[in-house]
């Protein structure tokens, strides 16, 4: 009975133990499964690597931009300076398309007749500097300061005439203003008397009318006459106070002008003597003086020549005329100027890099361009020679509305050689493609 008890506990305790195995074999056959997972994963990165080792990217041959043609050296906008600011254009002596040479006149202003004018006038000037230095070097005759002697006796006496005519003239207003003076103040103490007789009257008949003795009528017609006494005062006051400012204003006129011409006689005299003294002796200091005008003319006339030349609008380069902006009897654009000029014998490709490829771009690098709007049939060929120094916006549009117009670009000029130039010299800012060749 005992050992039929220990068996049984024997028994439930190995039965409690049997759920270890079949946990135990499937973690061995999980194991299994991840490992083999593991090494095909792993294999498979391995052969995907070696292909993308295997496979290179393609090399770049070319940078493609857009660009625009211009003449060698940009476009000039020619205009006059600006001390001829305003000025119109008399003449125009090219047309669109001609070709010109560095200084040749192209167009002509209108102030040109008041400068021919200003250079014969500083070339009389000249003249006249010149016989003054040889008057000085001569020396003066006798007869000449005789005659400048004779001058400062004429000018004294008529100083002296000036001065007796002018007094006796403001003698004569003074004695005019005295008597009209006397002669409206008796004027004016008549009108005083009457009308005091008017106020009189006027009392009294005022009184007569209280008491009925006159009637309303009678009072009237001496109040009329009092206001009429009272006006006639007043007029010969303002008589008088006019008739002495107009006399008082002659009187200080004359004397102004008697102040001005006798001063202006009195310069003369100075100026004559004056005269006389240099004409009468020859010395070093006037011959310098008399040559410092001379060379100050020869000066004046050298600037109105210049300043003549102006006028002449001139090319400043060899070039052809692209744009004519003003023409005859037109003011001249503030904005544009004249022309517009441009070398058009050399010209460029200025191609707008992207900045993430101007590392890649070489002075002397080939270029091939192609028009973007069939401006031009076939291609042009040109060769990199200068390369911007500023990054900035792009300045070309694409005709692609999804492209990004803010974009970096430098602009780089590609030289084109003497065959493609010729073939559009007159498609300047026309739109091109450009490729560079690395």
């Amino acid at each position: 009975m005992g050992q039929a008890i220990k068996f049984k506990k024997t028994l439930l305790s190995n039965k409690g133990k049997l759920w270890v195995i079949p946990v135990s074999i499937l973690g061995v056959a999980l194991m299994g499964v991840t490992t083999f997972y593991a090494l095909i994963l792993s294999r498979s990165e391995s052969q995907q690597s070696e292909v993308s080792t295997s496979i290179k990217p393609p090399k770049i041959e070319a940078i493609s931009a857009l660009g625009r043609l211009e003449p060698l050296g940009e476009v000039i906008n020619l205009a006059p300076p600006p001390t001829q600011g305003g000025a119109k254009i008399e003449q125009l002596l090219v047309q669109e398309g001609d070709r010109v040479k560095a200084g040749q006149t192209l167009a002509i202003l209108n102030n040109i007749d008041l400068k021919k004018a200003a250079v014969k006038a500083a070339q009389e000037e000249v003249k006249v500097a010149l016989a003054n230095l040889e008057i000085v070097k001569a020396g003066a005759k006798l007869g000449e300061i005789e005659a400048q002697e004779a001058t400062i006796k004429q000018l004294e006496a008529e100083l002296q005439g000036e001065t007796a005519t002018n007094q006796a003239t403001i003698t004569r207003l003074e004695m005019e203003l005295d008597g009209e003076k006397r002669q409206q103040t008796a004027t004016l103490e008549r009108l005083k008397a009457e009308l005091k007789d008017a106020q009189r009257e006027y009392q009294r008949y005022e009184i007569l009318a209280a008491d009925g003795v006159i009637s309303q009528s009678e009072l009237d017609q001496r109040q009329l006459e009092l206001d009429q006494a009272r006006e006639s005062l007043i007029e010969g006051q303002e008589k008088l106070n006019k008739t002495i400012n107009t006399l008082q204003e002659q009187i200080a006129a004359e004397k102004s002008q008697s102040r001005k011409e006798i001063n202006s006689l009195k310069q003369q005299i100075i100026a004559a003597k004056a005269n006389l003294n240099r004409i009468a002796e020859i010395r070093p200091v006037d011959v310098d003086k008399a040559q410092a005008e001379l060379d100050r003319a020869i000066a004046q006339l050298e600037e109105t020549k210049t300043d003549l030349d102006l006028v002449y609008i001139k090319s400043p380069m060899d070039g052809q005329v692209l744009k004519i902006h003003t023409h005859p009897g037109e003011k001249v654009d503030d904005n544009n100027g004249i022309l517009e000029l441009g070398q058009t014998d050399k010209m460029i490709v200025v191609a707008e890099v992207y900045e993430s490829e101007i590392n890649q771009v070489k002075i002397g690098q080939k270029a091939i361009i192609k028009s973007d709007n069939n401006s031009f049939t076939g291609t042009l060929e040109g060769t990199v020679h200068k390369i911007g120094l500023q990054i900035g916006k792009k300045d070309v549009l694409d005709t692609d509305p999804a492209a990004d117009v803010d974009v970096r670009v430098v602009e780089v000029e590609i030289l084109l050689t003497p065959d493609s130039s010729a073939k559009v010299s007159g498609l300047t800012y026309a739109k091109v493609i450009t490729q560079i060749q690395l």
